[in-house]
């Protein structure tokens, strides 16, 4: 096989990824900031309208594993291309939504297509760029990301100034209109593997991160000891079964076998931390800054934005350097100027200026930039280039469990310590972010480090 694909189809496909990453990472961000008016329109509760969000953040999470593994089997292409379909159908069914309830059916549906999306993305990157170019493709992705969360409620605020929310979803339609048609002829053909799809492994898999999901934002909001326990024993009892189910099967789907190669299970950990983390403080920090340092919501934004530009710009030049070094010792350096930004973003005084706030947001953004492509290239390396399809799955469910747990973590420290559970959040996000760079640090012991010849990897699968 080709490694990488030649030019210029490469960079067509590389604008294919970009376009369907863009509205699928922007659209959260769209809809969190049309939440309060999508209510108002419907007269609806916000403990109602909030399942605008939810569900779409659910499906995406319930189906990314098994989407991942079905890549596998058909092709990633055919399940980017297929979600990327349901997601511009799903666009268009929420712009022409006329409940709440038919609104949030098909933030659903779009959540399942943006799961198609998100589950294969980094195993196509795999096979866009050549092995030399991986990590500066891997950056390039991360740029992208960063950029559409940093613009994403700008564009919503630009919408919803001079057009009704359903244009907020209309927007989408056109855009993965012409990425579907650009990567019908630019994406790679990549190889298929021949067991079939395990339909009672993907229904297990969609149960117990369901369940964990509801678990973690139940211990968050302080629900009651019964339910927890309730869902608890649930999940211990379908986790148990899906690992079990796993135990000897050649590619499974929740893949056990690549979680016992050593570099990948450290870098999902660290991973996990790390946007444990990034929630923790991204959450907090508007609550710290309008109640604490008394800025308005317009300054709040503004003052947040250098965290993500500050990835946009560090993760190219990280993304470049993972090619050459070590994902141990790129990861734990950034992780640790990630936790730097974070306990100065909590020591930050009660009158401080705008700078005083800008460089520590911009801090702990080159920390995380830092961190992150090395990291995603180690998750990908470290798995046989057939098994690319689980490695993705698993970076995606990493990305979306540290954020989860983040959020929840927010919402139990407010819940129990009041005035001061701002400034308590960001102590523990760099807690965490110092944990996580413990962990990366630990792939400094692997002599190959992000390195691993695939060979490696092979051999630990078949020990």
């Amino acid at each position: 096989m080709n490694d990488g694909l030649p030019l210029p189809q490469r960079i067509w496909a590389v604008v294919t990824i970009g376009l369907a990453l863009t509205m699928a990472v922007m659209d959260s961000a769209i809809a969190n900031v049309a939440l309060p008016t999508i209510a108002r329109e419907f007269h609806a509760a916000p403990s109602t309208s909030i399942w605008i969000v939810n569900g779409y953040q659910l499906a995406i999470t319930i189906s990314l594993l098994p989407l991942a593994a079905a890549g596998d089997i058909i092709g990633y292409c055919r399940v980017y291309l297929v979600g990327l379909i349901l997601f511009t159908l799903a666009s268009l069914a929420c712009a022409l939504s006329g409940s709440l309830a038919a609104l949030a059916l098909a933030r659903v549906l779009q959540g399942f297509g943006a799961a198609g999306v998100m589950s294969v993305n980094a195993a196509l990157v795999r096979f866009i760029y050549p092995q030399r170019l991986l990590g500066r493709g891997i950056g390039i992705n991360a740029v992208v990301i960063a950029i559409s969360a940093a613009v994403g409620p700008t564009i919503a605020s630009g919408i919803l100034s001079v057009a009704d929310w359903p244009w907020l979803f209309a927007v989408n339609v056109p855009i993965g209109i012409a990425a579907y048609l650009i990567g019908r002829k630019a994406l790679p053909v990549t190889p298929r593997a021949t067991h079939a799809f395990d339909v009672l492994s993907a229904m297990l898999s969609a149960l117990s991160f369901g369940l964990l999901i509801a678990t973690i934002d139940a211990i968050g909001h302080g629900e009651t000891a019964a339910l927890i326990v309730m869902e608890v024993a649930a999940l211990s009892v379908s986790a148990t079964w899906l690992v079990r189910r796993q135990a000897g099967v050649q590619a499974p789907l929740l893949p056990t076998d690549l979680l016992r190669i050593p570099l990948f299970s450290l870098s999902i950990s660290a991973s996990v931390c790390s946007f444990a983390a990034q929630m923790l403080a991204l959450v907090s920090l508007p609550f710290f800054l309008q109640g604490t340092l008394h800025f308005t919501a317009v300054e709040t934004g503004l003052l947040i934005t250098p965290w993500p530009l500050a990835i946009a710009v560090v993760a190219p030049l990280s993304g470049k350097l993972a090619d050459r070094y070590s994902a141990g010792l790129l990861g734990a350096l950034g992780l640790l100027i990630f936790a730097a930004g974070l306990f100065a973003l909590a020591l930050v005084p009660a009158h401080a200026a705008v700078e005083d706030i800008v460089w520590r947001m911009a801090l702990a953004g080159i920390g995380f930039g830092l961190f992150q492509s090395p990291n995603n290239r180690a998750i990908l390396t470290s798995a046989p280039r057939e098994r690319s399809g689980g490695a993705s799955g698993m970076l995606g469910t990493a990305r979306l469990l540290g954020q989860t747990t983040g959020a929840a973590l927010v919402a139990l420290v407010f819940a129990r310590t009041g005035e001061h559970g701002e400034t308590i959040t960001l102590y523990i996000a760099g807690g965490i972010a110092l944990v996580a760079a413990v962990v990366s640090s630990l792939r400094l012991m692997d002599r190959t480090g992000s390195q691993r010849p695939l060979a490696d990897s092979e051999a630990v699968l078949a020990d």
